[in-house]
Formats: structure tokens, C-alpha cells, sequence
């Protein structure tokens, strides 16, 4: 087998590296919320994995994108940090331990 070496023209410091949060062991008795900003059928999309969700975990409490801004995707880069933020607090208020976004593809 070959062996072949990519080198982004973007350059090495164009990506930070972050870790993330640890996975969640068991669903039952937590808060979920669902994020959507509008693409790919969330509305279609997100009951079926609601149902999937519930089945299988029974005591999952599970915050509807309803209940959440619409977040489209169209604005500048600044403003999708701050609604970002904005709903990550409401999140957290909430009781959100982890939230479902982009669903679809």
C-alpha cells in the first residue's frame, strides 16, 4: 500500500485543536435539546430521532428545536458565534447536558 502526505495550503495553525467533552455513559434521566438552523428537513428529520431516542432510552428528557432560535447559517461568522453562545446559555439553563445538531446531509 501507498503512502501519500497532504500539506493544507491553509497551513498548520488554520485548525485548532480542541477535545471534546467526554461521551454521555447512559442517556436515561438527562436533558437533550435539539439544535436546527433550518437545513435538511430538521423538521422532518428530528421527531423520527426524537421516537428512535425515547424508545430507547425511556427517562430521556428531550428539549424540542421549538423551544430554541432558529439558527440559519447565512450570517456572518461573528454574529453565528453569538447566537451560538445565546443558545448554548439557553441550553444550560434549561438543563441540557448535550444537545443533537446537524442531522441531516
Amino acid at each position: 500500500m501507498e503512502k501519500l502526505n497532504a500539506v493544507s495550503p491553509a497551513g498548520l495553525e488554520a485548525v485548532e485543536v480542541k477535545l471534546s467533552a467526554p461521551r454521555l455513559d447512559d442517556l436515561n434521566g438527562k436533558t437533550v435539546g435539539e439544535i436546527w438552523n433550518g437545513v435538511f428537513k430538521g423538521d422532518a428529520t428530528f421527531p423520527v430521532i426524537r421516537k428512535l431516542l425515547k424508545a430507547r432510552y425511556p427517562r430521556l428528557n428531550l428539549i424540542p428545536y421549538t423551544e430554541f432560535p432558529h439558527l440559519p447559517g447565512n450570517d456572518h461568522p461573528q454574529e453565528q458565534r453569538e447566537r451560538a453562545r445565546h443558545v448554548a446559555t439557553l441550553a444550560k439553563e434549561k438543563g441540557c447536558v448535550a444537545v443533537i445538531s446537524g442531522n441531516g446531509a
